[in-house]
């Protein structure tokens, strides 16, 4: 099983590309040589259920084809299974989401011929994840993050974000129209958040972003200074602003140039807590999970992933 690949497709990916295209795809991967099993998801978070199933069954290579939400469940099911270490399984992504973030990270192309290329040739890194601690119901929940996470205003738009399409909406600017749709009601909180223990952060905030990635969005640079590998989280809070100054200063969101802002705070740190008044909403590598109090930490260079054909290990 040390060469063959558990491929998860997810159908619905992309408005329906992930279907479309895996004939496509897995005539790439025939050709490449390339020795593989394939599943469908049919539901949501079913993509967890195969990845644990797979492991059990003795594969070690998954292979996600969807979006960061596909990707972000077979994180989870890598670290849910209890047979092998986390490090031991290797993830691999051929994009077929809207956003595609994860992907940023490793210079994997959304080329299927490419990707495909990157599967052959193999080259890991061994990337950070966090897990997060978040309530739903009242009920304590666990996730892990391979990505990025945002509460606030970022975690109302990832929700009205999502309620669009599951809605069965889809458009490239539909991201765009969910935040500023989000922006007309919307009201800051108030925090106190604590780093590695220590207090950070007490008073009222716009939004933040917590990140092992750079990149949530569709292309957005909320944590621009993330390292996949240093073992460190790191946090952008955005004070209180007006609404006019959110609107003239959103395009530093896609340059990397947030931390120009006087508004900005930035903290790198190995924990965090986080509790908020009223309880304000978090989303994680873009799904729409619950809210605070809320709690982060580091598990260090614990999955293998694939990277890019061009990417610099």
């Amino acid at each position: 099983m040390e060469n063959v690949w558990l491929v998860i497709v997810n159908p619905k990916a992309g408005s329906g590309k992930g279907l479309k295209d895996w004939p496509v795809i897995s005539n790439q991967m025939y050709s490449s040589g390339l020795k593989f099993t394939c599943v469908f998801t049919e539901h949501k978070f079913h993509a967890i259920e195969l990845t644990v199933k797979a492991v059990n069954d003795g594969y070690r290579n998954i292979l996600a084809v969807g979006g960061d939400g596909t990707v972000h469940e077979v994180v989870n099911g890598i670290f849910f299974q209890k047979v092998v270490p986390t490090s031991e399984i290797t993830l691999a992504v051929i994009p077929t989401g809207t956003g595609n973030d994860w992907i940023r990270m490793y210079g994997i192309s959304k080329t299927y011929s490419e990707a495909v290329r990157a599967l052959v040739e193999k080259r890991t890194v061994l990337q950070d994840v966090a897990k997060v601690e978040y309530f739903e119901c009242k009920v304590r929940h666990i996730r892990y993050m391979a990505n990025v996470a945002g509460f606030g205003f970022d975690a109302k738009v990832n929700l009205k974000y999502n309620n669009l399409k599951d809605e069965g909406k889809y458009s490239k600017s539909l991201y765009l129209r969910s935040t500023f749709n989000t922006l007309i009601g919307y009201s800051s909180n108030s925090y106190q958040i604590k780093a590695d223990g220590e207090d950070f952060f007490e008073g009222v905030a716009f939004s933040g972003a917590v990140g092992i990635g750079k990149f949530n969005g569709g292309g957005m640079q909320q944590t621009p200074k993330a390292s996949v590998d240093d073992g460190l989280i790191d946090l952008t809070i955005i004070k209180k602003m007006s609404k006019l100054s959110v609107l003239r200063k959103f395009r530093l969101l896609y340059t990397g140039g947030i931390y120009s802002l006087p508004s900005v705070l930035f903290k790198q740190c190995h924990s965090l807590e986080i509790i908020s008044s009223p309880n304000t909403r978090i989303e994680i590598d873009g799904e729409a999970v619950g809210e605070s109090p809320l709690k982060f930490s580091v598990v260090p260079r614990s999955i293998k992933v694939v990277v890019g054909t061009s990417y610099k290990i």
